[in-house]
C-alpha cells in the first residue's frame, strides 16, 4: 500500500540555473548537488532535479503542475521574490487560499500555495464543484 510520495524528479537542461532557481528564487534547501543532479528539500519532501538532454523546452498545454506550500505570512515576500526574477505567471489564482502559479526555467508549472487540503475541503464545502461526491 503506497504510504505517501516519496519524491518529485523534475528533468532540467541547464543544472546550475534549475538550482540556483529552486533554491535562490523558490526558496528550497539545497540537501546535495552532483554533475549530472541534485536533491534538495521542500519541507518533509524532497525534490531532484536531473540533467536531461530530453528535457522540454517550454510549458506543457495541460494543467498538471507542483505546488509547494508556503505560510500566509510568507507569501506575499515569496511571491515578490518570484515576480522580481521575471518569471511567466501561467494561470491566475481562482481557488481557495493564496497562490501563485509560474514557470521555473525549463517550462514546468509550479504554484506557490497557502492552503491545505483541509482549507480546500472547506472551500468545497460551501461551493462544492460539479458532480462532487466525498469518501471520507
Amino acid at each position: 500500500m503506497v504510504t505517501g510520495i516519496n519524491h518529485l524528479t523534475l528533468a532540467v537542461r541547464d543544472l546550475e540555473r534549475s538550482f540556483d532557481f529552486y533554491t535562490r528564487v523558490v526558496g528550497l534547501q539545497p540537501i546535495v548537488k552532483w554533475v549530472r543532479g541534485a536533491y534538495l528539500q521542500a519541507g518533509g519532501d524532497w525534490i531532484c532535479l536531473s540533467l536531461d538532454d530530453e528535457t522540454r523546452t517550454g510549458p506543457l498545454p495541460e494543467y498538471t503542475h507542483v505546488a509547494f506550500s508556503i505560510s500566509a505570512e510568507a507569501f506575499a515576500r515569496c511571491t515578490d521574490a518570484i515576480r522580481e526574477q521575471g518569471v511567466t505567471i501561467w494561470k491566475e489564482n481562482r481557488s481557495e487560499g493564496d497562490s501563485l502559479y509560474f514557470l521555473d526555467p525549463d517550462g514546468h508549472k509550479l504554484e506557490i500555495h497557502s492552503g491545505d487540503l483541509q482549507s480546500r475541503l472547506a472551500a468545497l464545502r460551501e461551493t462544492p464543484y460539479e458532480g462532487l461526491e466525498w469518501f471520507i
